[in-house]
């Protein structure tokens, strides 16, 4: 499967974006989804990971309250709104696609295909 990030930009703190996750292949609807961060200097993080169905989702706790990640299995997209948005939350956000096999999915090691990141710079 092949994974296209969009919809970052700069933004003011306090405002909203929302990424979208283009993804080919027509298996999309059984893959956990997850989003994770990148910041300048610093290793990649987990954001927030939905279940095929979008039954379930899990999201850091940096982010808890502010971020919604949703699917759109017809679309074959995931997104991520991201709302009041901080400084720290700059980084460049990567989505990626879980076959199976995985726990929480909320490590890295977990997924199987990695978009390409799209950067978010939120200024003070």
């Amino acid at each position: 499967v092949q994974l296209q990030a969009s919809g970052g930009g700069l933004v003011q703190a306090g405002g909203f974006l929302r990424l979208s996750c283009a993804a080919s292949g027509r298996t999309f609807s059984s893959y956990v989804m997850g989003w994770f961060r990148q910041a300048p200097g610093k290793g990649r993080e987990f954001v927030a990971r939905i279940t095929w169905s979008g039954g379930s989702t899990y999201y850091a706790d940096a982010v808890k309250g502010r971020i919604t990640i949703s699917r759109d299995n017809a679309k074959n997209t995931v997104y991520l709104q991201m709302n009041s948005l901080k400084p720290e939350d700059t980084a460049i956000y990567y989505c990626a696609a879980g076959e199976g096999g995985g726990y929480l999915y909320i490590r890295a090691e977990e997924y199987d295909y990695w978009g390409q990141g799209t950067l978010v710079t939120v200024s003070s």
